[in-house]
This record gives C-alpha cells, structure tokens and sequence, in this order.
C-alpha cells in the first residue's frame, strides 16, 4: 500500500487506529511502511501545529482544556500532544497534568496522545515531530504542549507552526523568560489567569516591554500579548482568532518553513543518535534542495551509518590490542 493510501485509510480508522499507527512509530520509526506514512503526511499537510510551553503551573493543560473547546465549538478537529515528564521507575509519562483537559472519548475530533519526555531535553520527546506530521495531516489544530521552560526548551520553535508562551501574573516570568532565551522563540504570549486582574494587567506589560527589547535586536515585530482566563473563558476567543490569523502565509512560506522543520528535527535526531561526527555526515548540507520523500531519506542515511558503525565496532571487537 503507498503512503497516501495508508494516510487515507489511517483517517478512516479514526482514533482507535491513529493511536495505533503512533505506537507503531514509536516502535518501529525507520521501517518502510512507517516512512512512507509520514512521508505522505508531510506532503499533505491539512492543519496547523501550535507549540505550548511556559512553566510548570502556569496553567497550559487548562489553556489546552480551552482552547481545544473554542475549536471544537467551531467545528475544527484538535490533535493534541502532551509531552510529560518522565517517571524515573517505569520510563513512562507521568500524566498528572492530563486530568485538567477533558475529552469526550465519542468525539472523533478531538484526539489526546501523551508521551514521556525520558532523556530528550528541549520539553519534546523523541517521536513528538513525527507524530505532530502525522496528526497535521489529520487535524485542523495540532496543540503540542511541552514539558516547562528551560534553555533548551526553545527546541519548540523549530518544530512547530507557531510558538505560544504562557506566563502567569505577578511570578517575575519575563526576566526568567529572557534569561532562558524563551522570549525569542514566541508568536503569541499568554497571560493566564487573567481574572487576577491589576495583575495580569501588570504581567502584561511588562512582557510587551521585554518583547520589545528583544524583537528591536531581531527587526521584527513583538509578538502579541494577551490576557486569558482558561476557567471563564475570557479572552479565548481572541486568543484562538489570533492563532488563526498568525497562521495565515503564502504557500511558499509554508513550504519553506515545512522544509525548515524537517531540518531542525533531522539535525536533532543525528546529533542524537551519532553525535558530531553523525552530524556532519548524515545531515544535508544548508542551501540543498529538500527531499520530497525526508522521513525516507533519513532513515537510509541513518541505515548507512549504522552498517559504517557496526562494521567498526565488529573490527574492534575481532582485534581489540589494535584499538587501546
């Protein structure tokens, strides 16, 4: 079967089946039929993907809560990730967070996929880029929601569509946000808990002011800044219109940040994997065309990497005195 008739099967098949296929990528993510399947999806892209991420407690499962009733309202379809922490026993995702976002387990539009962080940093799991394709071609809304902010959570942007930060009021979350670099990565900011009011008011501002500071060194314009109450609903409305209206570009631009996004992940996976000698190896060079089949394509030069690998280590293993 090809890849487009295995995507358009998948959809057929509803949740029960696109849980299946992410396991399946988990499980198996170089094999043919994976491949072929995400390669149809990223040439297929039917939504868009919106990174979450902000602090522990800032309230981003409650945002998601909302946000994913907002769309529904409306009659889109919402794919969510939610990236946890990991349990240090098991390995898998601790899903405390999960019981703030509820889901109608009838509802075919909505679908909610937890994964564990383990010991990838940047807030994102290992499969969080390919099962984000995978759900993009499916939904109209990808909601990818990281673990916390961090140095290296600025991996979000490289991943996604469009960047959300959340801060919460009265926490001093803009100069932590500018130290950890955090502030140079979002389209749109979020000020939750809004019905704190003078508060929020103030987080406001002062967010507008750092975000000024940092796009007059980029030349681009400050993100928007808005207040929201994911409980009563105040400033939802605004804050999905503003998603939409950010996700509005030429086709070209989608591409090329499509083509962006599987750069970014490609370098992540290598360096990874091989680490820098991987890096320079395998990862295609800046200004070469994209690949019109990239899951396909990294998957063989991993392959080829791997057999480069395995034929040194079968050498050092046979003549070890050679290799003190």
């Amino acid at each position: 079967m090809s890849g487009a008739a295995a995507l358009a099967a998948l959809a057929a098949r509803g949740k029960a089946g696109l849980g299946r296929a992410l396991s399946e990528i988990e499980a198996r993510p170089e094999a043919p039929d994976t491949t072929a399947l995400l390669d149809a999806a990223y040439a297929a892209p039917r939504g868009i993907a919106l990174g979450l991420t902000g602090p522990p407690g800032v309230g981003k499962s409650t945002l998601t809560d909302g946000l994913i009733r907002h769309w529904r309202g409306e009659g889109r379809s919402v794919g969510v990730i939610a990236v946890d922490p990991s349990s240090a026993r098991s390995r898998g995702a601790l899903l405390g967070d999960r019981t703030r976002i509820t889901t109608d387990p009838e509802d075919e539009g909505v679908f909610l996929r937890s994964m564990a962080a383990r010991d990838r940093l940047g807030g994102i799991a290992e499969i969080t880029f390919p099962a984000m394709v995978l759900m993009r071609a499916l939904f109209d809304r990808v909601i990818v929601e990281t673990v916390g902010v961090g140095q290296s959570e600025t991996a979000i942007a490289g991943l996604c569509d469009l960047v959300l930060l959340c801060a919460q009021p009265a926490s001093g979350d803009a100069l932590q946000f500018l130290k950890a670099g955090i502030m140079e990565v979002p389209d749109i900011v979020a000020v939750t808990k809004a019905d704190l009011g003078p508060l929020a008011a103030r987080t406001v501002a002062d967010l507008k002011g750092a975000l000024s500071v940092t796009a007059g060194r980029q030349g681009a314009a400050a993100p928007r800044v808005l207040a929201v109450s994911a409980q009563g609903g105040g400033g939802l409305a605004e804050l999905a219109g503003a998603v939409d209206a950010a996700a509005v570009r030429p086709e070209a631009a989608r591409r090329a940040a499509h083509a962006a996004q599987i750069a970014a992940w490609e370098e992540t996976q290598v360096l990874h994997r091989f680490g820098r000698a991987g890096l320079a190896a395998l990862v295609r060079r800046p200004g070469s065309p994209p690949e019109p089949a990239p899951f396909a394509a990294a998957a063989r030069r991993s392959g080829r990497f791997d057999a480069a690998l395995q034929h040194v280590l079968a050498e050092i293993s046979a003549a070890p005195q050679q290799f003190p």
